[in-house]
C-alpha cells in the first residue's frame, strides 16, 4: 500500500506533463495561424497599394484601379477584387473588369520539384471597340513592350501552370453600340502550361473552351499546345461553331461593300500552328437562309480594285508557301439570296440569284490535293433556273479554272433596270437565256457567252404613253427590229461573243477575273451590240 501510495505523485506529475506538451503542440500552431490570418489583414492595404502602383508603373498606355486585395499567408494564396483596366486614350468602357482573380501555389507541383502558379478568374468581363483597337494598331510598342509579362508577375511572383475562366464575356462594339458582339458564359480550361508533365511530347499542354456567341450560338475549341515554343507558343486544336446568326457581322461586312440580313452559320475544322508546319482545315461551313448583297459605288470603285490586286497576290503567296497547308473539305449555302447592286451606273440595279445553293469542295492551296469542284444553281432574278459548274486548280503561274453557266428563261420584265441603264429601253414581256463556257490557264482566257432573248415586246402602249414621243418612238424601232432579228423556228433573237486572249489583270483572284470577264462581255458587249443589232435591223425594214 505504501509503495502505490508512493508512486501516485509521480503518475499525476507525468499526467500533467503529456497534457502540457499536448497543449503546447496545439496550441503553438494555433496561435501561429491566428497570428499569420491577422497578419494577412494588416498586410491587405499595404500590398494593395504597392500592387497598384507597380503595375501601372509597368504598364503602357494602360491604367488599373484595384479597390481591394486580401492575401492568405497560411496557403500562400492571393485574390484581386474588382480590378479594373483602361485604356488611357478611350478609358470608357474599361477594357477589362474582374470581380475576383485568386492565385495561389499550384500544390500538385511540389511534388514534381517546381513551384508554379494556380490561376482562377471568375465572371471576368472583357470590353472592345472599334475606337480601341484602331488605337492599339496604330500603336509602335510591340505586345512586350506594353508590360503585361511584368504586370502578371507584380500580381504573383510564379509562373502560371494552371489557368481556370469561370462565366467570361467579351464583348465588341463595332460601329453601331445597339448591336454588339457577344461571347457569354465563356469557360476556358488550360492545364500544365510549364510542360512539367509530359515534356517529351510535342504538345504537352492541354486546354478547353466553350462559349455562347450572340446569345443563340454555341462554340467550343479543344485542343492542345506547346505554350514554351519559340518564337511563339504552338497550338493544335478542333474547332466547332453551331447556330451562329450572321446578322450581327453586318457593321464589319458593310465596310467591305457586303450587305447582309439573316442566315445561320455552322462549321467545323481544325488548326494547327506551330514553327515547322502552320494547317488551317475546315472540315465543313454551312451557311442557311442568308440574303447577302455586294454594292458598288463609284466611291468604292477604287477601293475595290486594290482589294482585287491583294487578294490574288495574298492567294499566290499562300500557295508558295510550303509549310502552310489551307483546305476545305466543303463550303455549303443553301436558302439564299446573292445579289450584286451597282450603284454607279446612271440608273441603279440589282443582279440577283435567289433559291441559292452553293456547293465548295475540295479547296487547298496545294495542287497535289487536286482541283476543287464549285455547284451553283438557283432562280436568276427570281425566275431563271441557274447552273453553274466549276473546276478550281491550285496554281503557282497563275489563276486556273474552268466555268460554265446556263441560265433558262429568266422573265425580261425583272431586267428592266439593267436594260434601262445599258439599252436606254424597258421591256413588258420576254424571256432571258444565257450560255458561257469560260477557261483561264497560264493568264490567258478562251471562251464564249452566249445570250438569248425570247417573244420580247419592248413597246407597250398603254405602258409607255407616259413617256416622251421620241423615247416611243426608239422603243417602237428596239422592238421592231428585235421581232425582225428573231428565229422563225424558235423565236428568240441570239448573239453570241468569244473571249480569247491575255487576261488584263492577272494578278487578281479567280472571283475578281470571272466578274469582270462577265462584266465586260456582257454589260459592255451584248448589250449595246444588241441594240445596235435592233436599230440597225429597223432601218432595213
Amino acid at each position: 500500500m505504501a509503495e502505490q501510495t508512493e508512486n501516485r505523485p509521480s503518475v499525476t506529475r507525468s499526467r500533467l506533463l503529456s497534457k502540457r506538451t499536448a497543449g503546447w503542440a496545439l496550441g503553438v500552431p494555433a496561435a501561429l495561424a491566428l497570428l499569420l490570418f491577422i497578419a494577412s489583414f494588416l498586410l491587405d492595404e499595404p500590398l494593395r497599394r504597392m500592387m497598384e502602383r507597380n503595375i501601372n508603373r509597368d504598364l503602357k498606355g494602360y491604367s488599373v484601379v484595384l479597390p481591394k486585395l486580401h492575401v492568405e499567408l497560411i496557403g500562400l494564396a492571393l485574390t484581386l477584387k474588382g480590378l479594373t483596366i483602361r485604356q488611357d486614350a478611350h478609358p470608357e468602357p474599361p477594357v477589362a473588369f474582374f470581380p475576383a482573380i485568386k492565385a495561389s501555389i499550384h500544390w500538385r507541383e511540389i511534388f514534381s520539384g517546381k513551384l508554379v502558379a494556380e490561376f482562377r478568374l471568375d465572371r471576368p468581363k472583357l470590353n472592345i471597340n472599334l475606337q480601341q483597337l484602331h488605337n492599339e494598331a496604330a500603336s509602335k510598342l510591340s505586345l512586350q513592350e506594353r508590360g503585361w509579362q511584368r504586370a502578371l508577375e507584380d500580381i504573383y511572383p510564379l509562373k502560371i501552370n494552371s489557368l481556370i475562366i469561370k462565366d467570361a464575356s467579351v464583348t465588341y462594339i463595332d460601329q453601331d453600340p445597339s448591336r454588339p458582339l457577344v461571347l457569354s458564359q465563356l469557360n476556358l480550361q488550360a492545364a500544365n502550361i510549364r510542360n512539367i508533365s509530359l515534356p517529351d511530347k510535342v504538345y504537352p499542354s492541354s486546354f478547353h473552351l466553350d462559349t455562347v456567341i450572340f446569345a443563340s450560338g454555341h462554340g467550343t475549341i479543344d485542343g492542345k499546345a506547346n505554350f514554351l515554343s519559340e518564337p511563339l507558343p504552338a497550338i493544335k486544336a478542333a474547332l466547332k461553331l453551331e447556330k451562329i446568326p450572321i446578322d450581327y457581322f453586318k457593321p464589319m461586312l458593310a465596310r467591305s461593300g457586303f450587305s447582309v440580313s439573316g442566315g445561320v452559320l455552322g462549321a467545323s475544322g481544325e488548326v494547327e500552328y506551330a514553327p515547322t508546319v502552320q494547317v488551317a482545315h475546315l472540315k465543313e461551313l454551312h451557311i442557311h437562309g442568308m440574303k447577302i448583297d455586294y454594292i458598288h459605288t463609284r466611291q468604292t470603285a477604287a477601293e475595290e480594285k486594290k482589294r482585287a490586286v491583294l487578294v490574288g497576290k495574298t492567294a499566290r503567296k499562300l500557295t508558295n508557301r510550303t509549310e502552310l497547308l489551307v483546305s476545305a473539305d466543303e463550303l455549303n449555302l443553301t436558302g439564299c439570296s446573292l445579289g450584286f447592286v451597282n450603284r454607279a451606273a446612271k440608273k441603279p440595279y440589282r443582279l440577283f440569284l435567289s433559291e441559292a445553293d452553293f456547293q465548295l469542295s475540295n479547296l487547298s492551296n496545294k495542287f497535289s490535293r487536286g482541283p476543287a469542284k464549285a455547284r451553283l444553281q438557283g432562280r436568276f432574278m427570281g425566275s431563271g433556273v441557274t447552273k453553274v459548274t466549276g473546276t478550281f486548280r491550285p496554281e503557282v503561274h497563275g489563276e486556273d479554272f474552268d466555268l460554265y453557266v446556263r441560265i433558262n428563261t429568266t422573265r425580261l420584265t425583272a431586267m428592266n433596270d439593267l436594260l434601262r441603264t445599258y439599252g436606254d429601253f424597258d421591256v413588258s414581256a420576254g424571256s432571258f437565256s444565257l450560255v458561257t463556257e469560260l477557261h483561264v490557264k497560264d493568264d490567258r482566257v478562251s471562251g464564249y457567252i452566249k445570250p438569248f432573248f425570247k417573244d420580247m415586246v419592248v413597246y407597250d402602249r398603254r405602258k409607255d404613253k407616259g413617256k416622251p414621243l421620241a423615247h416611243q418612238a426608239y422603243e417602237m424601232l428596239v422592238g421592231g427590229a428585235a421581232m425582225i432579228l428573231e428565229n422563225r423556228s424558235q423565236q428568240q433573237v441570239a448573239t453570241k461573243v468569244t473571249i480569247s486572249g491575255p487576261l488584263n489583270k492577272p494578278e487578281t483572284s479567280s472571283w475578281q477575273i470571272i466578274v469582270e470577264l462577265v462584266k465586260n462581255a456582257f454589260f459592255k458587249a451584248i448589250l449595246p451590240k444588241f441594240e445596235q443589232q435592233a436599230v440597225g435591223g429597223a432601218g432595213k425594214k
